[in-house]
């Protein structure tokens, strides 16, 4: 096998689905989800056209809780990650978010009085 890449096409009704490419021969590269140490079912392959595979992913259900949730794709054989996506939920994660939200508005009327000022007291120069 070449150089193996596995781009992300899109995430819908809880499968995601990549395009795995660099692909030699005639068998795709055994591959595995892993979400922390615990393995998941491995994903399927569909063959595409030149080399190209469609891999998909069920994302479990009671994978999903509270914090973020990461999911990683890596060889079988190697352990070379190939690609990983991430679930965010839960009450504590939008608390953080709006937090962050109000932190950056305060931080932007902060720059907009020093620019205001800045232009006040430059306008006779």
């Amino acid at each position: 096998m070449s150089e193996l890449k596995l781009i992300k096409l899109r995430m819908i009704a809880g499968l995601w689905q990549g395009e795995l490419t660099g692909v030699t021969g005639d068998a795709p590269p055994a591959l595995i989800v892993s979400q922390g140490a615990e393995a998941l079912p491995a994903p399927t392959l569909n063959r595409l056209e030149d080399g190209k595979w469609l891999v998909e992913v069920p994302v479990p259900a009671d994978r999903l809780g509270d914090g973020v949730q990461t999911f990683v794709i890596s060889t079988r054989d190697t352990g070379d990650t190939l690609a990983s996506f991430a679930f965010m939920g839960g009450e504590a994660l939008s608390n953080d978010i709006r937090a962050e939200l109000d932190l950056l508005r305060d931080e932007l009327d902060m720059l907009k009085r020093a620019f205001r000022r800045h232009c006040v007291e430059t306008a006779g120069n």
